[in-house]
Formats: structure tokens, sequence, C-alpha cells
């Protein structure tokens, strides 16, 4: 049974010029917006903010995690024109900091990783003072496929977890939890200037245990900035909310999280792996003057 959303999960909405703009700008240049196809409740702040979370290589995605509002199905053939695109929207709304985010491509043999890659290089082209973080999904654990990610000098690499251990089997359908742990370490064996970045949500029949042992894990492989949010259900054939978490149980977590270690906890019903993204050039700089 769904559980009822409090008063401090409404969120107002607006829509103003920084707004429309980037929306018109996404249509124009056929190009999605994870805010948009994910129906992120933060999409009206964050465009207003002139931020944005690209969503690349589609809209069409070939799992279907229980959680999650994108798109399943057969995906389109890859778009080698995207990155170009997603540079050229990057200088026009004169971004400092940019997400870019795609649905999992079980059917590439790379995941879809040389896209990413592309995408990057033509972003730090167009506009070399930006900074650039990629979200991206678990490769099916290849080590070559970060590899090709990485290669490109993303200025964060993050991979959300999502969830505690337990849970994966039922919420995140196709992903394994050590998979995705050992995709986060592998970051700096690879390269260990680039940034590390995770996300969990809450809600979904996880212990307070479970939620501090994820935590640990994620330290334990080097991730460095940690997002919590609540979890939405985002229609009745999703999975439905257990538990509404407190603003104060998010406050609880994010200093339990500052003393395991991690550089930045980002911890509140609304936060989602790209809220005040922007924000994070400042822990970027921090990081590299320690």
């Amino acid at each position: 049974m769904q559980a009822k959303r409090p008063d401090w999960l409404k969120v107002k909405t607006s829509w103003n010029e920084n707004y429309l703009r980037i929306k018109s700008l996404l249509a124009r240049s056929n190009l999605h917006s994870v805010c948009q196809e994910a129906n992120c409740p933060n999409i009206s702040h964050c465009f207003e903010q002139g931020t944005a979370t690209f969503l690349i290589l589609g809209d069409i995605c070939t799992r279907g995690c229980k959680f999650c509002d994108v798109k399943r199905g057969d995906p389109l053939p890859v778009d080698e024109d995207e990155p170009g695109r997603v540079a050229e929207a990057t200088e026009e709304l004169k971004l400092q900091y940019v997400v870019i985010t795609s649905v999992t491509r079980d059917d590439l043999p790379d995941g879809g990783a040389y896209i990413f890659a592309r995408t990057i290089r033509e972003i730090k082209r167009s506009v070399p003072d930006c900074k650039v973080e990629v979200l991206i999904p678990d490769f099916a654990g290849s080590f070559e496929s970060l590899k090709i990610v990485l290669e490109a000098k993303p200025d964060v690499l993050n991979h959300n977890m999502e969830t505690v251990r337990r849970l994966y089997p039922t919420v995140r359908k196709g992903a394994d939890y050590q998979t995705s742990l050992d995709l986060l370490s592998n970051v700096k064996k690879i390269d260990k200037s680039i940034i590390t970045k995770s996300g969990m949500m809450l809600g979904l029949e996880e212990s307070w245990d479970e939620i501090t042992q994820l935590m640990n894990d994620l330290k334990n492989a080097d991730c460095e900035l940690l997002t919590i949010g609540q979890y939405l259900s985002p229609s009745e054939n999703h999975l439905p909310v257990a538990k509404f978490y407190h603003p104060d149980e998010f406050a609880e977590l994010k200093t339990i999280g500052e003393r395991m270690g991690f550089t930045h906890v980002e911890s509140g019903p609304l936060v989602r792996s790209s809220y005040h993204a922007k924000e994070q050039v400042k822990y970027i700089k921090a990081y590299h003057e320690v």
C-alpha cells in the first residue's frame, strides 16, 4: 500500500524564462533531458537556474527497473551527431557545469561508452571552462567501457547505486550490487584525478542499518560525493513507497556521511542525482587544492 505523501514533499512549480528557454532549445536541437523523461520533481527549479542534465543515446532503455519512469523497449540506432548538438546547446546556454547521462543500452557492444566519450570531448572543445559530470550506466561491468569514458577526462564520474544490496533483484532489474560497486572502485584504478560520485534513494523497505552499510560500501569503493533522496513512485505500475523519510532523518544521514569521510553529501527529500550539480564545482576545486 502506498504511503501518503507528507507536506514537505509538495513541490512548488513555476515556469519562468530560463525554464522555457531551455525546454525550447532541447526541442529545437532534438535533445532529451532526464529532467523531463524521468519526471523529476525539481525540473522547474533546475531549469530556472540555467542547468539541465542531458540524456544521450535516445530515450528508450533496454532494462525495466521498477522505480524508473524512462520508457523501455527496443532503442533506435545511435545518433552519431548527438554529441555535437549537446556541445552546441551547452555553449548557447553558457553552462558552467553539465551533467551527461543516458538510458541503459545493453544492445550496444560497449554500452554506449564511446558516445559518452565523444560528448565529453565535444563539450570541452566548445566550452573549455565547462565542468562535465557523467552519470553512467553499469556497462554490464565492462572495465574497457569504463576506460573509454574516463580517457575523455570527465571531471566527475557518477554511477548511482540506487538501493541497498538486499533489494537489488526487485528494484534494479538486470543490475548487480557488487558490479556497481566495482565499477566505482575501478575509476581510481584508471585515473586517480577523476572524482567519483553515487546516489541512493530511500523508501523501498530498506532498514537504517542497510542504508548505512551501503554508505560504508560506497566509501570503501573510493566514492567521494554522495546524494541521498526520497523515492517517489512515478505511477501505480511502479514500486510503491514504503516510507517517507523525515527531513531530520536525511540531515542525520548527511552527518553520518560526512563523518565517514565523503567529500560532500547532498541529502534531503527532494534531492536527486543531479540536484545542485552546478554547486559541485566548488567541491572539485577544494579536492584539487588538498
